[in-house]
């Protein structure tokens, strides 16, 4: 016997990956340049050089040293290393022990819910959301409260999100520039949240924790700004990976940040290190703390997505399809054709376009679409949106 849960999870795939494993099997019937799959977010675009230069220079100067065993929280020159950069960034004062390294953004949440999760807590997710938020609060024993989406501008509609907080909200998730939406959250939308969390907290006695996952931040369009949220809310815990922004989604590098003005602040990075532990994350891998650390500053050239992103927009819409103006991040989040969006994917799958249906993220009635990819692909793939929208009456 073994745990059913644990089977179920182990044998459903994620809509995500099933699109992608079927690209795979498509393009040995029809040639790989005649599938136009949209389904992963796996960055497009190379590492930097000079990441690749520091790589192989540890290796071959402290081969000693760089396969070894680190500190549980991560080695210490890495998380001084990020510490100078965000202190440089956002005029901080953070300390290297703020910072426990992790395995890429998702053990980074899973250490957050782990380390916070009381019985019968609760977290507060806004669609549409990223599908794994759910497998990961449900394994840490808390449950996932949904806020449906705002469908015109997906910021948050703070109306539904107030009928759902309760005295069980132990905390709330953002995830700004969104996977699925490419929206970015404004800054008057975050102060309005951040109001509403502080005036929660003193009403029900106990602090709520704003977790802000951050893997986009880097990835922003023309005069777009990413609010830093230990700015706006004090009780704020960040998640980071540099997985999109250097191009090194494999590599699973990451951290979280507890900052001083967390409430109780000690107790909670010890209890994430103590999350870290019981999950069995304990010392992210070591020579790409060490690389990533010291190509912190630095971001792959993520202009490819700006480019791709001002293709597609305009000429979908011009097809005929809904789509909010992005202002991040590498996807787009349109509405599908027809109301039943896994309807409407599987249409898709007969022009050899992969789309993701949106019922996964939270947002029924739309589909994701990952241009993280050739900007050469976004133009062959037109024609086949455009035949696509015709099947329902556009273009």
């Amino acid at each position: 016997m073994v745990s059913q849960r644990m089977l179920k999870l182990g044998t459903a795939r994620s809509v995500i990956r099933e699109l992608f494993e079927y690209g795979k099997q498509r393009a040995v019937q029809v040639g790989a340049e005649n599938v136009f799959d949209f389904s992963l977010g796996n960055p497009s675009v190379p590492a930097p050089e000079a990441l690749n230069e520091q790589a192989i220079r540890i290796l071959q100067e402290q081969p000693e040293l760089i396969h070894c065993y680190t500190s549980a929280q991560g080695d210490l020159g890495a998380r001084q290393r990020f510490t100078d950069s965000l202190n440089r960034r956002f005029h901080s004062h953070y300390t290297p022990d703020q910072f426990y390294i992790t395995t890429g953004a998702a053990s980074a949440l899973c250490c957050c819910f782990s380390a916070l999760t009381c019985p019968e807590d609760e977290f507060i997710v806004f669609a549409p959301y990223f599908p794994e938020y759910g497998v990961f609060i449900q394994s840490a024993g808390a449950t996932m409260v949904v806020v449906p989406p705002e469908i015109e501008t997906f910021q948050i509609d703070f109306t539904a999100f107030q009928e759902r907080i309760t005295p069980h909200t132990k905390g709330v998730v953002i995830n700004s520039p969104n996977n699925p939406s490419g929206v970015v959250y404004s800054k008057d939308t975050l102060e309005h949240l951040a109001c509403i969390l502080r005036e929660k907290s003193r009403e029900y006695g106990h602090p709520i924790y704003l977790i802000s996952d951050e893997p986009y931040r880097e990835i922003v369009f023309g005069e777009t700004n990413v609010e830093w949220l230990p700015d706006l809310y004090e009780n704020t815990l960040v998640c980071y990976s540099f997985s999109k922004s250097l191009s090194l989604p494999g590599e699973r590098l990451g951290y979280v940040l507890v900052p001083d003005t967390v409430e109780d602040a000690s107790d909670v990075y010890a209890a994430v290190a103590g999350a870290g532990r019981s999950l069995g994350y304990v010392n992210a891998p070591s020579l790409f703390q060490q690389v990533t650390s010291l190509c912190c500053d630095m971001t792959a050239d993520l202009s490819v997505y700006e480019e791709n992103c001002k293709i597609l927009v305009p000429a979908l819409r011009e097809m005929g399809y809904h789509v909010v103006e992005p202002n991040g991040a590498f996807y787009l989040f349109p509405r599908s054709l027809e109301p039943d969006d896994m309807a409407f994917s599987q249409k898709a799958k007969e022009f050899d376009l992969l789309l993701v249906p949106g019922s996964g993220f939270g947002a029924p009635g739309h589909f994701r679409l990952a241009y993280c990819v050739q900007t050469d692909m976004i133009h062959r793939a037109l024609p086949r949106f455009k035949a696509l929208a015709k099947v329902y009456g556009l273009g």
